[in-house]
């Protein structure tokens, strides 16, 4: 499976809004409250981060007027910069975190239109906030890194952006795919090794979905139909895992 076959399973995702409104309508809920609060902090970031970097840089005071304005008004654009990214690369972890039953009720529904066996439960609130929660923690890290990398002249802030769009949206497949995975009863081994058949479409999938919350409200409408892509992509490597087992056995095609 390639990049744009992740990306079609987003897609696939997408059009459960036209076919299953309600269940969609659901996820919004707590991508609602996670906005809400994300939001928040950064309206009084924007208002204070000022004041931060002129408390941070009283080395400046003596400088030229002009040179110091320049400096700390890009310093404050840096801020704000790397608390956007911070925002969006942390918001699928909190959403998790705070709505796992939703997005359970929503892979559920998902593996129930593919047919088969069907998991009886998910990983359970406490896990999946957990796991949401180690989202949140990697997002951090990924976001000092693209703040370091954007430090640099020239082509810092391009290669910044691309590398932290790239390493955030795998990291954001990762953890959205493990969800129906681990609830079929795959440790994490097995998940790795499964999706690492598939770096392609884990790749396609995540960038996409991550890009999407680079559009304002795009997380919020994005969150549900990711959470139902990401069950799609994870029945298809399964099954494709499942079909490759049967065909190493005696007698198979």
């Amino acid at each position: 499976m390639g990049f744009g076959r992740g990306a079609g399973y987003l897609l696939r995702g997408l059009r459960l809004w036209r076919e299953r409104p309600a269940l969609m309508l659901l996820g919004i809920v707590p991508a609602v409250i996670v906005a809400a609060f994300v939001a928040t902090l950064l309206v009084v970031l924007v208002i204070y981060a000022d004041d931060v970097v002129g408390w941070a840089t009283p080395f400046a005071d003596d400088w030229d007027d002009a040179v110091r304005g320049l400096f700390r008004g890009a310093l404050y654009l840096l801020v704000l910069a790397g608390a956007a990214m911070l925002a969006i690369v942390t918001f699928t972890g909190l959403t998790l975190a705070v709505g796992d039953p939703f997005y359970e009720k929503i892979w559920k529904e998902v593996e129930l239109s593919l047919g088969g066996d069907v998991p009886d439960r998910g990983v359970g609130w406490v896990r999946g906030a957990l796991d949401g929660l180690v989202l949140v923690g990697f997002g951090i890290l990924t976001t000092v890194g693209v703040f370091l990398i954007g430090l640099l002249p020239v082509i810092g802030t391009v290669v910044g952006a691309v590398l932290g769009l790239v390493v955030s949206g795998r990291l954001l497949a990762g953890e959205l795919v493990s969800r129906p995975l681990e609830a079929r009863g795959l440790d994490r081994a097995a998940r790795a090794a499964l999706m690492r058949r598939h770096r392609g479409a884990m790749l396609g999938f995540g960038v996409c979905v991550q890009a999407c919350f680079l559009v304002p409200l795009g997380g919020i409408l994005v969150m549900p139909a990711a959470v139902a892509g990401a069950t799609y992509l994870a029945r298809s490597a399964l099954d494709g895992r499942l079909e490759a087992r049967f065909e190493g056995q005696p007698g198979g095609s």
